[in-house]
């Protein structure tokens, strides 16, 4: 299994192996790591595969995507990431059924208590595996939202030969967000507070990653979902919950999905191209609703940072979504040369348009549903989830929950994707049913924690600056 950049040639000689994208974060011409093509499983694959706990799952999907580590080193990872003791439960990613044909597939019991966990800690692992055998460092520079940053650091805090550079919206994340990360005191992560809103992050992300000089100099790798491996290991939980909302291959389900940056619902996009049975992937946004417009529309729209709402499902308050483009690299049939001219048109007007262009078709046949919903949808979905069930979710799940409602197909079941557990998001939970959630055990008053990051500017040079100064 070899990987191109989606602003490259399909057929490039320049194909890499997997521990060299792993590594290298964004590709020297700007574009994000694909593999040159997907693997296809058939009814006797998915029959096999339904028997599987999650670690032989994990371990039987991940090898289709990485043949460059011996297998039994693979399994070694595998099983050392996915324990019960990381993750609460011995399913890893259970699925819990609200009433017939509407369940939520609970991703949220990491050490982080976000899915961002589930792709990160095997992160962690395969970075420290991989370092260690060819005997480098790596600084790893990624921007976040609220859960990203977590998830990455409680993944790579005291790993060997890793420093994490983490930036973040200043005042932007929820209070529980914003401690977990700034209350880490390891001496290999490091918090930058950016003055602005998660895009101004992810940009200062993207210029440090594209000045290649700076990037050999220092080492720099990205957690990221522009990464790779969290999308492939992502894939996985695609696969369990589908066996676990179903008894046999015939069946379809349907998917809905809250995302910011594309790279949960890609993920999912990538299993039903692997020939998982799906009927539809339902995108939900919030308020920031630029992949909706898209899907409705044809029509791309990036959003400048003053447009940006500020919302109660902070980690989708993104306007530019990085792993669109390899969606889109899947739609133009793998025509890196197309990709460079629409990311090109990006850059100059904010925008491209696909409507009227025979690409249209393909993304309307794509199996791709999207809608958004408003704070008072999130909160009406907490408190009528909570009442019907007794459960209560978080705000990123229940806009999940609220736009895959507006979609569900009688007969088919719905699965909607638990992003975080309601115990990071108190203030609108509060709102919904007039009491904070419960905590799991050892997360009580985190925010009281001391706490240390760095206030500084959305500026590019002052950045590379401080990652030059606490470099490995």
């Amino acid at each position: 299994m070899k990987y191109i950049s989606t602003r490259g040639d399909a057929a490039s000689k320049d194909a890499k192996p997997f521990c060299d994208i792993l590594l290298e974060g964004l590709a020297p011409d700007g574009g994000l790591a694909v593999p040159q093509s997907y693997p296809k499983l058939g009814a006797k694959d998915l029959a096999r595969l339904r028997k599987l706990g999650y670690r032989d799952l994990a371990f039987e999907i991940l090898s289709l995507y990485i043949d460059d580590i011996p297998a039994a080193d693979l399994r070694a990872i595998v099983d050392r990431t996915y324990t019960k003791a990381a993750f609460r439960s011995e399913d890893i990613t259970p699925l819990k059924a609200l009433e017939p044909g509407l369940s939520l597939l609970q991703l949220s019991n990491g050490p982080t208590l976000a899915f961002k966990d589930v792709a990160m800690q095997l992160l962690g692992n395969l970075f420290e595996y991989v370092l260690d055998r060819r005997g480098e460092s790596l600084n790893i520079l990624g921007a976040t939202s609220g859960d990203t940053g977590s998830a990455a650091e409680y993944a790579m805090r005291g790993k060997r030969n890793v420093r994490v550079f983490m930036l973040s919206p200043h005042g932007k994340m929820s209070p529980f967000q914003a401690a977990q990360m700034y209350s880490l005191q390891d001496a290999n992560i490091h918090n930058i507070a950016v003055r602005g809103v998660f895009d101004d992050a992810q940009d200062i992300v993207k210029a440090v990653s594209n000045d290649l000089a700076f990037k050999a100099k220092y080492r720099i790798g990205s957690v990221n979902s522009i990464n790779w491996a969290r999308l492939v290991a992502q894939v996985v939980y695609y696969f369990k919950g589908y066996f676990a909302a179903t008894t046999d291959d015939s069946q379809e389900v349907t998917f809905s999905v809250p995302t910011g940056n594309f790279g949960n619902i890609f993920a999912g996009y990538i299993a039903k191209k692997m020939g998982l049975p799906m009927r539809q992937l339902i995108l939900a946004t919030n308020e920031n609703n630029v992949l909706e417009e898209f899907f409705a529309s044809g029509a791309y729209r990036v959003r400048k940072s003053s447009e940006v709402f500020e919302t109660s499902s902070p980690s989708m308050d993104i306007s530019k979504a990085s792993n669109f483009e390899r969606y889109i690299h899947d739609i133009v049939g793998a025509d890196g040369a197309k990709v460079r001219e629409l990311w090109a048109q990006v850059d100059r007007s904010g925008h491209f348009d696909l409507a009227g262009t025979p690409w249209w078709e393909r993304v309307r046949a794509s199996g791709v549903a999207s809608g958004h919903s408003t704070h008072a949808d999130r909160v009406a979905t907490i408190r009528d989830i909570h009442a019907r069930f007794g459960y209560v979710v978080d705000t990123h799940t229940a806009d999940g929950i609220k736009v895959g409602l507006a979609h569900r197909e009688a007969g088919v079941p719905l699965i909607c994707l638990e992003t975080a557990l309601a115990a990071k998001f108190d203030a609108a939970v509060r709102e919904a049913i007039g009491r904070v959630p419960e905590r799991p055990a050892g997360y009580d008053n985190i925010e009281a924690l001391p706490q240390r990051c760095e206030v500084m500017d959305a500026d590019v040079a002052a950045i590379k600056a401080f990652i030059a100064g606490h470099a490995s």
